[in-house]
């Protein structure tokens, strides 16, 4: 059998058919403002991440452009992401940031095998409750590495594990910086109460809401970039920044440079591969499928956009970045600012471009307390809270594989906590299944004597057969005739078909005939590829319970 790849087909050749000027203003617009969003959350994932400000700026730029020019979404916004910080900060703590890069560019050739193999659509079976609990998981990861710059703690370089992150900001907490706290408070409170451009009103209702329409225009995440640089520069105020810690952004293009490889490296980082590529097509799916709810865009094609999603974790390590996928933050803003084709994710990661070749100096002063409390509220948002109060409304293994996955994630890590979470998910899906499963007898005044007849009901697999097994317990001496009406029954397995074996084997040894009634397609086959069909004699498989009576009296088949 020949296999069948998905087409190399992005979706911005379908998207430049009957392109006019209204659209690519639209774009254009909305790319400068998407680009202006990203710039504050690219600098801060990047240093909560453990690595310099630039190789956020540099990843939002090569990998949100590749991801909107190769991708297969029409507004999706790549680059580097908030689930990724906790993921990347732990490789760079075990591994060093050489082997971070190697795991990114090893990701990005899984993923486009993931696209290329066509299974894009398998991500969306990982299940809901998997995926909530290690969201908010990485939520909490995310709030408490930022504890640091937003108290303004004089720690040493912060652990990877969850206990051990506790205890050192435990044992600094007397070097509060009252000034650090001051910033970042007033940084979060400012983007919480920005005007949204989303939830302003398009009717004039007067002065007051116009001015809040006007000012919702202006991103709140700039806004709080913009005054606390301006507050540390102009007050002096002793507080860590940029320029400090890392000695600023340079203001240059990215250089492209070789990684350092061995094949002895690369075989210990399957599990950080593995895990970024896991997280970053199921980021990036999610993402798309929340984009295509939004607007008035063909859907996504989630193959090409796992392709994309390859290239760019392929290409961008090679300029010092880290790992990207859909951001949905700001794919949302693109969506509301207007943007409705790649277009505008490519002006986005030209408009960071612009910014770092002219304005890079001026980052020497953004305090990191206020990019602690940028990451604060995108912590606070990218959790869904409200789950674990509605966890009442669910049933054992929903809660069961939420709360695991969730506590895993942060006492652990991602990749066991998404192991564990499929794990439950199929043990209880086996359970589930297997009670769904029954097996009832037909009252007896309504057979001939000497016969009994069992409908089987559901699926019979490796779960369910002990409901088979027992059986003949059921089946009193001197039974002629067993007849298992098979209507309701959708699936059969080899379990399940070794167990009619037995039941058959069983049966015979007391002088019983098995006989299968009205058996359906899928049971039918299986039970013909396997030989059972010619080892309980054809005449023995009926379409009708009643047809199982019409014929002279059954002996048992050996």
């Amino acid at each position: 059998m020949k296999l069948k790849l998905h087409p190399f087909r992005p979706r911005l050749a379908d998207s430049l058919a009957g392109y006019d000027r209204t659209r690519f203003a639209g774009d254009v617009a909305a790319g400068l403002t998407v680009g202006v969003v990203a710039l504050p959350l690219a600098m801060a994932f990047a240093i909560a991440s453990g690595v310099k400000p630039e190789a956020g700026i540099f990843t939002a730029i090569i990998a949100g452009f590749l991801i909107s020019a190769l991708g297969g979404s029409s507004v999706q916004i790549g680059g580097p992401a908030g689930a990724f910080i906790v993921i990347v900060y732990g490789i760079v703590e075990r591994y060093g940031l050489a082997n971070l890069l190697i795991s990114t560019m090893l990701a990005g050739v899984l993923l486009f095998s993931m696209g290329l193999f066509k299974l894009g659509a398998l991500v969306r079976y990982v299940p809901v409750s998997i995926v909530i609990g290690f969201t908010n998981g990485i939520a909490v990861l995310i709030g408490l590495s930022q504890v640091k710059d937003f108290l303004g703690l004089d720690t040493p370089r912060m652990p990877a594990d969850f206990f051990a992150q506790i205890g050192t900001l435990a044992a600094q907490m007397h070097t509060i910086n009252p000034w650090a706290v001051a910033i970042a408070v007033t940084s979060l409170v400012v983007v919480v109460l920005w005007p949204k451009s989303y939830t302003m009103p398009t009717e004039p209702v007067g002065a007051v809401a116009r001015t809040r329409r006007i000012a919702a225009h202006l991103p709140g995440t700039v806004v709080v970039l913009v005054g606390a640089t301006l507050a540390v520069t102009f007050l002096d105020l002793p507080v860590e920044t940029i320029g400090t810690r890392f000695g600023g952004i340079p203001q240059a293009l990215p250089v492209f440079a070789l990684p350092e490889f061995s094949w002895a490296t690369a075989k210990q980082l399957v599990v950080p591969t593995v895990t970024i590529a896991l997280l970053g097509a199921i980021e990036s799916l999610l993402c798309a499928r929340v984009a295509d709810n939004m607007a008035d865009v063909p859907r996504h094609d989630p193959n090409q956009e796992l392709m994309a999603q390859g290239v760019a974790n392929f290409v961008t390590p090679f300029f010092g970045g880290i790992p990207a996928t859909g951001t949905i933050a700001r794919t949302v803003t693109n969506v509301r600012a207007g943007g409705r084709s790649p277009i505008a994710g490519m002006v986005h990661a030209a408009t960071l471009l612009a910014v770092v070749l002219v304005a890079a100096p001026l980052a020497l002063n953004v305090p990191l307390a206020a990019l602690a409390g940028l990451l604060a509220f995108v912590a606070w948002n990218m959790g869904e809270w409200r789950e674990f109060a509605r966890l009442k409304q669910f049933n054992l293994p929903y809660r069961t594989i939420l709360l695991g996955t969730f506590f895993t994630t942060v006492i652990f890590d991602l990749t066991v906590a998404v192991e564990l979470g499929l794990v439950l998910a199929c043990v209880f899906f086996i359970w589930r299944m297997s009670t769904l499963f029954r097996v009832e007898p037909v009252d007896a005044a309504l057979l001939p004597p000497g016969s009994m007849v069992f409908e089987l009901y559901g699926s019979l697999f490796f779960g369910a057969v002990g409901k088979v097994e027992s059986l003949p317990a059921r089946v009193p001496e001197g039974t002629r005739t067993v007849v298992l009406e098979m209507h309701r029954l959708v699936l059969l397995d080899t379990s399940g078909l070794e167990a009619l074996h037995q039941l058959h084997r069983t049966l015979h040894k007391r002088g019983t005939a098995l006989v299968l009634a009205h058996v359906n397609e899928q049971p039918m086959s299986l039970l013909r590829r396997s030989g059972f069909e010619a080892e309980i004699g054809p005449e023995n498989i009926v379409p009708t319970v009643s047809a199982a009576f019409d014929a002279e009296p059954r002996e048992p088949r050996p």
